[in-house]
């Protein structure tokens, strides 16, 4: 296929457009600063929010991957982020559903539930978190990711256009990740409120490629996230120690994640190839190494909700 992707030249960008070329699909590109790449069909630089460039940057694409949004909440003025990263995302979704394109993917984020940036303590109604547990979100950031979702349901039924909008967590590899798990290990307790999610960036790209080439219908949101937690501490001891009280669905056997990542499992087929190597097993640096690998035991579906995705 010809996939337009935006935000090519951000971290996930990079490794979408690596795995996409490696599986035979061109690529035309968008983002603010220019992608130097002579495997790529086009480059179109510049701003989403100006319509006549997405307009340019759709012509011919067969699929979207929208990734072109400020991607964290560090900003000085939450109003300007909640509104550079809605209009993006409209403007991107309602013109690909305009031209026909037949699948867009879209990336979310693990923050539409609300607990990533919160700006006070809170903890999930449940665990693991699954697709339909209720929105908790206050910050601008979180906001937009629930919006970009609501503009994809309602791009679905104006244009019948497929979508899949993946709710990630931190991703990372290489060092980039090496110095997360390290940070997560060194105090577990100050990322709590990130229920200590992660996926490896190679896999944040594979799980791309699969909900752009699935067989699927309709407007879905997964939650794609590695099948363990970020933290060396068993989960079950993480949840009792951070989130007390908190109910849970499955067995905490291990380092099995917090969030339920079923849906996309059974909707695209996939599984993440990575998973944090347990601090015996790291070659001597504790907590900071990734290896491939099956599930991680004792991950299961949370309680069965309704809506959409």
């Amino acid at each position: 296929m010809r996939v337009l992707v935006t935000g090519a030249a951000g971290h996930i960008g990079g490794h979408v457009i690596e795995d996409l070329l490696a599986h035979g699909h061109r690529i035309v590109a968008t983002d603010l600063v220019p992608v130097d790449d002579p495997r790529l069909d086009r480059v179109h630089t510049g701003d989403l929010r100006d319509p006549g460039l997405v307009r340019d940057a759709m012509a011919g694409a067969e699929a979207v991957v929208h990734l072109g949004a400020i991607p964290h909440p560090n900003s000085d003025d939450g109003s300007a982020l909640f509104a550079t990263n809605c209009l993006t995302a409209h403007r991107v979704l309602d013109e690909a559903g305009r031209t026909g394109v037949r699948r867009v993917v879209a990336a979310s984020s693990l923050a539409a539930v609300g607990l990533a940036w919160s700006p006070r303590p809170q903890s999930p109604r449940y665990v693991p978190l699954d697709e339909e547990h209720p929105t908790l979100v206050q910050d601008p950031y979180g906001l937009s990711k629930l919006v970009l979702e609501e503009a994809a349901r309602a791009t679905h039924r104006r244009h019948g256009t497929g979508i899949v909008c993946m709710r990630f967590p931190f991703t990372g590899t290489g060092e980039r990740l090496a110095a997360q798990l390290a940070a997560v290990r060194d105090d577990p307790g100050g990322h709590r409120m990130d229920l200590w999610g992660w996926l490896d960036t190679r896999d944040a790209a594979r799980a791309v490629r699969y909900a752009l080439t699935a067989e699927l219908t309709g407007c879905h949101i997964l939650n794609v996230a590695a099948d363990d937690t970020s933290s060396p501490v068993p989960t079950a001891q993480l949840l009792e120690e951070h989130h007390s009280g908190v109910p849970y669905f499955t067995e905490l056997t291990g380092h099995a994640s917090l969030f339920d990542t079923s849906a996309c499992a059974k909707l695209l087929g996939f599984a993440p190839e990575y998973r944090r190597t347990p601090p015996a097993e790291a070659g001597g640096v504790e907590g900071g190494g990734v290896e491939a690998g099956g599930p991680a035991p004792g991950t299961a579906s949370g309680p069965a909700g309704e809506g959409e995705g």
